[in-house]
């Protein structure tokens, strides 16, 4: 229970509180314009305090932490589960609580003096201790939190609910900004079911996230030439395999030849040798063609063939003319005879040199075999040099290939392992919720009554453990209205503060600020006060809502006075000094 809001501001309009329910209004002054609301009256502000007390983080744009308010002291009075204390905090030190009246023996950890702070625990410390008292969390620092565990903060604020964090939105989760892992650990935890399920719900949803990042990065390019599939990698990796043994092969068998050079530039030389004489063969070869078929076609004139056309001319050449053909025909045999015997000279020489040039081209061909040889044996430094430097490269890019490949086997093998665990933590759940089938069925049929205190037609909380985890499902009837809405928020609420309360868990007050009533029925408002007011006063804890005055209902249940339950205190914008703080800042 709070007993005491203060601060050693002057202007500030301290707050008492008593058990039950307790209703902080803001009045409209009657001398106030159309232009002055009861927006800046503080409403939400004892929310930020309760919250700042509490150890949430003073955030730079933090109103404790402003100019005006940073040197400040703000403090609270209330029962730490067997024992009423007080502590304070401000904006200057935010980093420290100062603790008051305060029995500090049974602590998980103890108030020192630090930086001139007398009695102060960090706010990580001071979190600890009330997650221990208030939720029995392990008392526990910060750097040893298990991960994904119920915090002490996130617990809190299901109870204290911010209107600025969203926390109106959606009955089970306190904040717009709380992630499905933590609401559902959370609720878990507030419903006494196994939130340790929950929890490995979220490791598995991380996982995922880990590889669908992955994939994106693979899929966009980003890690083309690191992840691609294990199919694909599997034929890299064996042709890789391959390469790097060839050339681990022929590096083992590898000899060096001093000489390697100056035998391949001589094996060099020796081809080019013989091309040459090839070439000069080819044209010998075609000069003998050309002398064998002119010896052929040498032959002397018949002479006898120009006398027989004249006889049959009918002609008859004199004597005189046949000795003249005579001498002719010795003439050209004359001719005949010598170009045979300087062609048949020719040819001979022809031939001797194509004979020469054969047995040199030889002899050169079985000099180059022998280099041939020994150059196909050995090779040179700078070869054997760059042969180990290109078996190392390909040696590494097989490694590589080798790690892909088992990196996408593992992500492969990853996808498959979660949707397995997945199922066994779909298992988990249904048998966990048969198991705690008591507790399951009080959070129901508290829900369906409170819903049904404030609507003819009761609504429903459901628990669906689905393949994304615990599911909590509200449902009232016409939940699309922003009214309706809040009222599946106060039910839950309500619901939750009960469960605790039975189980001896919780800060012991529910705190709603008048956004709780935002569009809500005049007499859902008068029911739902009722009902808080009944209820906090049948389990022993204490309810406190802020609200406007005008939205007071007009009528309330016969059997229910609301004047009892409202704060001397009456906040107002209308004046410079009417708002909780005493000044606007």
């Amino acid at each position: 229970m709070i007993y005491h809001i203060y601060s050693n501001l002057p202007s500030f309009k301290n707050l008492e509180f008593h058990s039950g329910l307790n209703v902080l209004l803001a009045d409209r002054e009657k001398t106030a314009t159309d232009l002055q609301t009861r927006n800046r009256a503080g409403k939400s502000s004892v929310i930020h305090i309760i919250h700042f007390l509490m150890g949430a983080t003073a955030y730079k744009d933090s109103i404790f932490r402003s100019d005006a308010l940073k040197q400040w002291i703000f403090g609270i009075d209330f029962d730490l589960v067997d024992q009423r204390i007080s502590v304070e905090r401000s904006g200057l030190t935010q980093g420290r609580i100062i603790t008051q009246k305060a029995d500090t023996s049974n602590w998980p950890f103890q108030p020192t003096s630090r930086r001139g702070i007398m009695n102060s625990l960090s706010v990580e410390d001071w979190c600890s201790t009330l997650g221990y008292k208030f939720f029995a969390l392990p008392p526990i620092s910060a750097s040893e939190k298990e991960k994904f565990s119920p915090t002490f903060r996130s617990l809190f604020s299901y109870f204290v609910r911010s209107e600025s964090a969203g926390g109106f939105r959606r009955p089970e989760a306190q904040s717009s900004l709380q992630q499905v892992g933590d609401q559902q650990i959370a609720v878990a935890y507030l419903l006494g079911i196994d939130w340790r399920i929950a929890q490995a719900w979220e490791m598995v949803r991380q996982r995922e996230k880990t590889l669908k990042e992955l994939r994106k990065a693979a899929a966009e390019g980003a890690l083309g030439d690191i992840i691609s599939t294990s199919a694909q990698l599997r034929t890299e990796l064996i042709l890789a395999e391959q390469a790097s043994q060839r050339l681990q092969d022929v590096f083992s068998r590898f000899e060096v030849l001093p000489e390697y050079r100056q035998l391949e530039q001589e094996a060099s030389r020796i081809t080019r040798e013989i091309s040459d004489l090839a070439n000069q063969n080819t044209l010998d070869e075609q000069f003998i063609a050309e002398i064998n078929l002119s010896l052929v076609s040498e032959t002397p004139p018949e002479a006898t063939s120009l006398s027989r056309l004249y006889q049959e001319a009918g002609m008859v050449l004199p004597e005189i003319v046949k000795r003249r053909f005579e001498d002719v025909k010795m003439f050209h045999d004359s001719v005949i005879s010598n170009r045979k015997n300087y062609l048949e000279t020719e040819l001979k020489s022809a031939s001797e040199r194509l004979i020469s040039r054969r047995t040199n081209m030889q002899q050169l061909d079985t000099r180059r075999s022998e280099i041939m040889r020994m150059l196909q044996s050995r090779g040179a430094l700078d070869q054997f040099q760059s042969l180990q430097r290109e078996a190392s490269r390909q040696d590494a890019q097989t490694e590589a290939i080798r790690q892909r490949f088992h990196a996408a086997e593992q992500l492969e093998g990853t996808k498959t392992e979660l949707d397995i665990e997945r199922g066994r933590l779909v298992q988990r759940l249904r048998r966990d919720l048969d198991e705690q089938k008591n507790l399951v069925t009080e959070a129901i049929t508290t829900f369906e009554n409170t819903s049904h205190a404030l609507y003819e037609e009761a609504g429903s909380l459901t628990l669906n453990p689905t393949e994304n985890g615990l599911k909590a499902e509200v449902r009232i009837q016409g939940q699309l209205s922003r009214g309706i809405q809040n009222m599946q928020v106060f039910c839950f609420d309500m619901m939750l503060m009960k469960l605790c309360s039975n189980r001896n868990i919780g800060p012991g007050f529910l705190v709603h600020d008048s956004h709780i009533f935002d569009g809500v029925d005049e007499r859902q408002v008068a029911h739902a006060l009722k009902l808080g007011a009944e209820t906090a006063s049948k389990c022993g804890w204490q309810y406190i809502v802020t609200m406007n005055s005008d939205d007071v209902p007009h009528e309330f249940p016969s059997d229910f006075n609301i004047e009892p339950y409202i704060l001397s205190i009456r906040l107002t914008d209308a004046t410079e000094t009417g708002g909780l703080f005493g000044f606007r800042f």
